[in-house]
């Protein structure tokens, strides 16, 4: 009797002991699967998130060279009409995460700075110069330096950056759903989001 209790009990510690590994080993390969779909929908999105707006810009050049002390100059001048196409965009192929499979935590460590390019269409008007101070390539360099200087501050003024950081969140926002159907965490800026809110760029210490 005591015999076919022992066979059972080492029969029962046995199926239990397959199932406990059976269970883990389930558990482990869900877990992987569901960090290969994290990784797979974070490659999805690293892509240039635009915005996309077009500035104009009247410049007027001019610029005095002395010759015999300041009575005599010899002056040079152009009217520049500047049609740029600007694009604000984050390059979320350098987004820098981190996956925690023990504690299914999804973070976000660091996010890359808005890229702002600027395309200007030089059209010239009204260009003279005196025969002793012509205009030269230092002169064209500075004419567009100037532009470029002066259309980033226009840039900075309108609303086209804040419209790249808002599409930029609708993209970050698809990692909290995505996270919070898997019963994942999303840690951002270093607090847990709860919210799609939470992800504003409140904290530019974030950015590289």
């Amino acid at each position: 009797m005591k015999k076919i209790l022992i066979a059972i009990i080492l029969v029962l510690v046995v199926i239990l002991g397959f199932r406990s590994c059976s269970s883990e080993a389930k558990e482990k390969i869900i877990l992987e699967e569901n960090s290969m779909l994290i990784q797979q929908q974070i490659s999805n999105v690293s892509k240039l998130v635009v915005t996309e707006g077009h500035f104009a810009e009247v410049y007027n050049y001019k610029s005095s060279q002395e010759l015999f002390g300041p009575l005599i100059t010899a002056d040079k001048k152009a009217l520049v009409v500047v049609n740029a196409e600007v694009t604000v965009a984050y390059d979320l192929s350098k987004l820098e995460y981190e996956l925690n499979q023990e504690t299914k935590t999804l973070f976000i460590k660091s996010i890359p700075e808005a890229e702002i390019k600027i395309n200007p269409d030089f059209e010239y008007y009204d260009v003279s110069a005196d025969y002793l101070n012509r205009f030269n390539a230092e002169d064209y360099n500075k004419i567009k330096k100037n532009i470029n200087a002066s259309l980033m501050k226009k840039v900075e003024a309108s609303s086209l950056k804040s419209n790249a950081e808002n599409r930029l969140i609708s993209e970050l926002s698809k990692f909290y759903m995505l996270t919070n159907s898997l019963e994942w965490t999303l840690v951002y800026n270093g607090k847990k989001v709860n919210q799609v809110e939470d992800l504003k760029l409140t904290d530019q210490t974030l950015l590289d």
